[in-house]
């Protein structure tokens, strides 16, 4: 009897990897999205001077604690719709509002228009009444990357930190140094160097993939908030995300590794076929309630 993580694999495995971007973006969201988000969480569209943009709220959650969120897809794909599920059953359990953003994407957007996307994601919750420490950042695979380079700018422009990280198989290496990538590779039915080298041409138009702006693997991380970070022991980025952890842990930033066994790249976007998808959420939210409690009271 196959697995519910076999048969998620076979789910990746059964057509052939698109190769157009539009056919790499519309494929990624369908497979994202094969699962309804839950029934009774209010999604709400809008924009953000041109950005779009949509709020989460489930029944009961408390609206002045807000998770800001950023897909993943390599820089290149992803999007609001790909993430619903996972980031309104994120909201949901943890009892707070989300934002979702559509940030650009490469090629034609290379770096850095992500990072100014999630910058002004973060201006326009603070426009909103939103002190730092209301605000949670999260992201999963280049969100990740992306969460970080977010932290980074906002510690460097002298902004006060967010409540915590929260980092789902993030991609912090661009120069893709991680062994698990090839230890990994008949295993992870999402990730590959190949794959990954594409999307890093695509995102970085030239730039050095050691730059710490864009591998934040290389970067000071020194004063960034708790961090969460969650990685199956079954994708090639699973050296990314233990190598980050490493990196806060050696900065004096508090973080926490969790390595679930047998789990896939962003396995948590299929929770609602994965039961170690919906622990995982689950586990998420309870230490992003416990963060904003330390901080908010």
């Amino acid at each position: 009897m196959a697995s519910e993580i076999d048969e998620l694999r076979q789910l990746f495995t059964g057509q052939p990897r698109p190769t157009s971007w539009a056919e790499r973006r519309q494929r990624m969201d369908d497979i994202c999205a094969i699962d309804p988000p839950p029934e009774d969480v209010t999604f709400t569209a809008f924009d953000i001077a041109g950005l779009p943009a949509e709020w989460s709220l489930a029944p009961g959650s408390d609206e002045t604690r807000v998770l800001l969120y950023f897909h993943g897809g390599g820089y290149c794909s992803g999007s609001i719709r790909s993430h619903r599920a996972m980031v309104g059953a994120l909201g949901k359990q943890a009892g707070i509002r989300t934002l979702a953003i559509g940030y650009r994407l490469a090629p034609e957007y290379p770096y850095p228009a992500a990072l100014d996307d999630a910058l002004a994601a973060w201006r326009f919750l603070r426009s909103q009444g939103y002190a730092p420490e209301a605000i949670a950042i999260g992201g999963d695979s280049a969100g990740g990357n992306l969460t970080l380079a977010t932290l980074i700018a906002l510690r460097e422009a002298g902004e006060a930190m967010p409540a915590a990280a929260w980092l789902v198989s993030p991609w912090t290496d661009l120069t893709m140094s991680g062994a698990t990538l090839d230890s990994k590779a008949a295993v992870d039915p999402l990730i590959s160097r190949d794959y990954l080298n594409g999307l890093a041409q695509a995102f970085l138009a030239g730039r050095d993939a050691r730059d710490p702006a864009v591998s934040p693997l290389f970067a000071d991380l020194s004063r960034l908030p708790p961090t969460l970070v969650q990685v199956g022991s079954s994708e090639g980025l699973l050296d990314d995300a233990v190598g980050i952890a490493r990196a806060l842990g050696a900065a004096e930033v508090p973080v926490v590794l969790e390595v679930w066994p047998q789990m896939i790249h962003a396995w948590m976007v299929w929770a609602a076929r994965l039961a170690d998808g919906r622990a995982g959420l689950a586990g998420a939210a309870g230490w992003l309630r416990a963060q904003f409690a330390l901080r908010t009271g």
